[in-house]
């Protein structure tokens, strides 16, 4: 449970002390946001995409990459301490106050939909006995979607503590059917399919497009990495943040390359693409029987709901900081006395509300939230990457002592790259969906600098401004006209 120090301090926004988490439960929080819908999905997803040998290159790359970015928020948390909500902070402290505002409204916005995505995956998992709910996206699969939300908005408005306690719970629970599956998916492994999907199928293409479409999914299932940063406020031992996300990295790194890889040893590889989400249900399924789908979609649902417990408390956080160092409207800043940022958890439900009605209008709309989550969560990462290398070579930017040693700056420029190489395996699809998404979010810029009595934009801030409503303009005729589909 999280700790709460002996030496009380006075809560943002209320009279009762701050919640203090320890390393286990910041840890845990790492782990149950990471773990989440993506796991459940990987095999299908991988096998819609690639083989056995660009499953191995893609994790090898996304696992070195998302290491450095684990190595980022290492550094800056020791680096730059006085900075809260991490992601945010630092593209404020490195590029100004509007890309500042765009790296906390991307994150919240991409935590937004992506909590969308376990609802959609658990209408799903329950559509195959129930099959009024589709594939999670039925109008009564939203409808129920609708309920689970807000309940859970009613859940977490009780307090900080309570919810975190819940999820370091939920965040075992879950472990346990993902470490099964990967134990039996062993016992069950067949070599001989295993060495037909080596190469991949078909339909696959060169190995280089094999392992550029699986990189959103794992953008996906790293999403979280960042999560004891994003907390960092509520650190009971500053130093414990960085800790936090290298163990929680490598914990659920080496789940998530097993799942996938044991995957090829049980089904053919075209199979596995048409398996219906969770595709790891039905990958346990045709090694061990009906009662091993039934074994995974339980689990599924305990971590998908633990997951999104922690993924709504990171984004109201996010929105929360943002709005007390003046970078979006006050009301957002306002929290209850039991340390809860209530205005800023409740536009959190509302925009989910929102993007999981806008699902149904969408042809596979659990992949389409998953890629369009990974896509807007580029951009903070690449701020954050990009601060961290800036740091790195301007050693008058660190906040302690000493100079940045060249390990930071090695790191900090693999992290910058890898995160480049993303937003180009996003396709031009999701970067021109994405500006939809930023573009009207400076009306909540504008309003944040109107209450300051401030200039509303700086010439540099005109110009990022001017070229996302472009993007906007352009993402929006592309869709008309029929360019780019949901």
């Amino acid at each position: 449970m999280p700790h709460q120090d002996s030496s009380t301090e006075a809560a943002p926004g209320g009279t009762s002390p701050a919640v203090k988490l320890s390393l286990p439960t910041l840890t845990a929080m790492v782990v149950g946001s990471m773990v989440g819908a993506g796991v459940f999905s990987l095999p299908g997803r991988f096998a819609q995409e690639t083989g056995v040998a660009g499953a191995l290159i893609a994790w090898v790359v996304a696992g070195t990459g998302m290491l450095m970015l684990a190595f980022v928020f290492q550094a800056l948390a020791v680096r730059r301490p006085d900075l809260d909500a991490g992601v945010y902070a630092y593209a404020k402290a490195g590029f100004g106050e509007y890309l500042g505002f765009f790296s906390a409204f991307g994150y919240w916005a991409s935590a937004c939909v992506g909590n969308v995505t376990y609802w959609v995956l658990i209408m799903s998992t329950i559509g195959a006995i129930a099959p009024a709910l589709g594939d999670g996206d039925t109008v009564l699969a939203i409808v129920l979607s609708s309920i689970g939300l807000w309940c859970f908005f009613l859940l977490i408005r009780r307090g900080v503590k309570e919810a975190a306690a819940i999820n370091r719970i939920v965040t075992v629970a879950k472990l346990v059917p993902i470490i099964v599956f990967i134990i039996l998916a062993l016992f069950f492994f067949d070599a001989s399919v295993f060495a037909d999907n080596w190469g991949g199928a078909d339909y696959a293409g060169s190995l280089f497009n094999q392992v550029r479409g699986t990189m959103l999914a794992t953008v996906f299932v790293f999403l979280g990495i960042e999560g004891a940063s994003v907390y960092s406020r509520h650190a009971k031992r500053r130093q414990d943040v960085g800790r936090a996300t290298i163990l929680g990295f490598l914990s659920v790194f080496a789940i998530f390359a097993s799942v996938t890889i044991v995957s090829y040893g049980i089904l053919p590889m075209s199979e596995i693409a048409e398996l219906r989400q969770p595709s790891m249900a039905g990958v346990l399924e045709a090694a061990v029987g009906t009662w091993g789908q039934v074994f995974v979609s339980v689990g599924l649902v305990i971590s998908v709901l633990g997951a999104y417990l922690a993924w709504t408390l990171m984004a109201a956080e996010v929105l929360f900081v943002a709005a007390k160092d003046e970078d979006m409207p006050r009301f957002l800043g306002r929290s209850s006395g039991d340390d809860v940022p209530a205005p800023a958890l409740l536009m959190t439900t509302a925009l989910s509300q929102v993007v999981l009605v806008v699902t149904a209008f969408s042809d596979d709309a659990f992949n389409f939230a998953l890629d369009l989550t990974s896509a807007l969560s580029l951009i903070p990462f690449l701020l954050a990457a990009a601060f961290a290398l800036k740091i790195a070579l301007r050693p008058g930017e660190n906040r302690v002592a000493g100079t940045s040693t060249r390990h930071e700056l090695v790191v900090a420029a693999v992290a910058t790259l890898y995160t480049t190489f993303l937003l180009y395996a996003a396709g031009l699809k999701f970067v021109l969906i994405s500006f939809i998404v930023y573009a009207p979010a400076t009306f909540l810029f504008v309003k944040a600098r109107r209450e300051q009595g401030r200039r509303l934009f700086s010439p540099r801030e005109a110009v990022i401004c001017a070229v996302s409503v472009a993007g906007a303009v352009v993402g929006i005729v592309a869709l008309a006209a029929g360019w780019i589909e949901l």
